[in-house]
């Protein structure tokens, strides 16, 4: 279809996905085993790490579920594609986080007041195991992260349960060693505070892609006097430039050109693509060509505000 300007080609294998379902898999049985030794073993931090770990399991299947969305090719009703079905996952994916990271801090002020028993070794075993499943799931995952903010935000959040791992493995040694039972609820805390760290530092940039905002890095002002630098281009006006996901940048403008340069009109517009496409990594632009405006144009649209 002649809308579809190629949203769809980065990574469609099956190998991705295989990685991506084996990590789920990886995940929910982690989760399963530490919400069990968390209860026998009565260790907050343990549950923590547990609903940390079911969040990135969820994560990942939705995660592996966009990607299969995004792959679907552009039609009449969709004409930009699916390809923001990656960015919608991981907008879900984060507010989750954040709530689970604030359901920690209540579950650690609430522990704080009323203190359970804590068996130390169930602690450290079940959590060296959530270290090692974290690890592998990181693996699993780094490639992806590179090209996709919803992968990427699932790999932050095993990298972070590895962490957090290490962090309750030395809570439960604490306790072992010196009964010092407040390590528990200082590893909760921490857990929690990095959770909702990674949380809050992705949830912006997922909110201004579906938004339509510029890409972070293009500074509006320096694009128009780019684009007016060109040879040949006398103003550019009524500029819109956007983010369909975190991969491809869309930008309309209206190009003023003279009149005796009607003949170089393609060669202008491909001077232009050429530069929007190096120097703001922009591959899908829609210019339109105008004349400047006559005399009489401006009687009539005196009353008219011009707008970039």
């Amino acid at each position: 279809m002649p809308h579809d300007h190629g949203h769809h080609h980065h990574d469609t294998g099956s190998l991705s996905d295989r990685r991506l379902a084996w990590a789920v898999a990886a995940n929910v049985v982690l989760t399963v085993a530490q919400i069990i030794g968390g209860i026998v073993a009565g260790s907050l931090a343990l549950v923590a790490d547990a609903l940390h770990n079911l969040n990135d399991a969820a994560s990942l299947g939705l995660a592996l579920f966009a990607r299969k969305i995004a792959r679907r090719p552009a039609h009449k009703g969709m004409t930009f594609g699916y390809s923001r079905a990656e960015v919608i996952a991981a907008l879900i994916n984060l507010v989750t986080l954040i709530i689970v990271g604030l359901y920690l801090v209540y579950e650690a002020i609430a522990r704080f007041f009323a203190p359970e028993p804590i068996a130390g070794w169930i602690v450290v075993i079940v959590a060296g195991i959530a270290l090692a499943v974290d690890v592998v799931t990181a693996m699993l995952t780094y490639a992806m992260s590179k090209e996709s903010i919803n992968v990427k935000a699932a790999f932050v959040h095993n990298v972070s349960d590895a962490l957090a791992s290490v962090g309750v493995i030395v809570a439960g040694t604490l306790i072992l060693l010196y009964d010092l039972y407040v390590a528990d609820l200082v590893v909760t805390v921490a857990i929690a505070a990095y959770v909702l760290y990674q949380g809050f530092s992705m949830i912006g940039r997922t909110i201004r892609i579906l938004m339509g905002a510029a890409p972070p890095d293009i500074e509006f002002d320096a694009l128009i006097q780019a684009m007016e630098s060109v040879d040949g281009v006398e103003e550019i006006h009524h500029v819109h430039v956007w983010e369909l996901n975190e991969r491809d940048r869309s930008v309309e403008a209206h190009v003023v050109i003279r009149e005796s340069d009607m003949d170089r009109m393609e060669t202008i517009k491909s001077k232009l693509k050429h530069l929007l496409g190096e120097r703001f990594r922009i591959a899908h632009s829609t210019l339109e060509i105008e004349l400047p405006p006559t005399a009489s144009d401006h009687r009539h649209d005196s009353a008219v505000v011009p707008q970039h």
